[in-house]
């Protein structure tokens, strides 16, 4: 699944080219994703203006001159594709398709179809059901040593199962967790309550770095994730210790390896010589 920088990403690349731009057309090939699309669609984005366009945790927020806000999430394989001149041929997968005045045509194509669209308003965006429960934004200056501590100190948890929980930073997934962990020397089993003040600042500090890494670097093309002009990502040639079973530890060296386990369902790389 896309995490935080392949969404920051893809909503840049929509800012350049749905900013300040007209709907003219909103076709929906099929009636559901994940869930089934809003009947109104059409009718609120159509004529509407684009007045920006944000990232929430995954989410995709594109606000209109109107109230009206779409809510893309790109689920496992969700991808936009932005053609400023004559597209090609429309792909099997291509379920949800925008057109501007300018001409830009906007594609979503999802093989897997587990991405889905809400449409909310911009009153109802902070209790609207996949965003109100959200925790702090990573990058957002708010999102402090005090603040994580404070939003562990009552789990009795493993560190990276904390990291994974949106409800206690949002949008940080497996790849960045793994990649945060390492850089800040903590073990992924280490018990949140464990976690004081000096530690906290450690891995806040490394979340933000690799994160800001990720999205300077278009995020990690691993499987699915591609930019809005059909590139890839780049990060992924710069992993520590994701996918690096069996390799040497890129700080201890040769005897040292990256080991691989299970938790929760999720497979975690890291290091057990350098993070305690």
């Amino acid at each position: 699944m896309p995490e935080l920088p392949e969404v920051e990403t893809v909503c840049r690349g929509l800012a350049e080219a749905l900013i300040g731009r007209k709907l003219v057309r909103v076709i929906a090939n099929r009636p559901n994703l994940r869930f089934p699309l809003p009947n109104d669609l059409g009718q609120r984005l159509i004529g509407n203006s684009i007045s920006a366009v944000k990232r929430r945790a995954k989410f995709i927020l594109i606000e209109m001159r109107t109230s009206d806000v779409l809510i893309a999430h790109l689920g496992m394989s969700g991808r936009f594709r932005i053609y400023q001149n004559t597209p090609p041929p429309e792909n099997t997968h291509d379920h949800v398709i925008f057109e501007t005045e300018s001409g830009s045509v906007i594609r979503y194509n999802d093989p897997r179809r587990f991405g889905f669209f809400d449409l909310t308003s911009r009153d109802d965006l902070a209790e609207n059901r996949f965003l109100s429960d959200l925790g702090p934004e990573p990058l957002e200056n708010t999102f402090t040593p005090d603040v994580f501590i404070k939003h562990i100190k009552s789990r009795k948890t493993s560190l990276k199962a904390a990291l994974l929980d949106q409800h206690i930073v949002a949008g940080l997934g497996n790849i960045y967790a793994c990649e945060a962990l390492f850089m800040a020397r903590l073990s992924p089993r280490r018990k949140t309550h464990t976690v004081g003040p000096k530690r906290a600042t450690a891995l806040v500090d490394a979340i933000k770095t690799v994160l800001a890494n990720a999205i300077a670097q278009g995020g990690s093309s691993l499987r699915d994730h591609r930019k809005t002009n059909g590139e890839l990502g780049y990060f992924q040639h710069t992993l520590q210790v994701y996918g690096q079973e069996n390799k040497a530890c890129p700080r201890c060296g040769i005897g040292y390896q990256i080991t691989r386990i299970n938790q929760s369902g999720r497979s975690t790389f890291f290091c057990p010589h350098c993070q305690r």
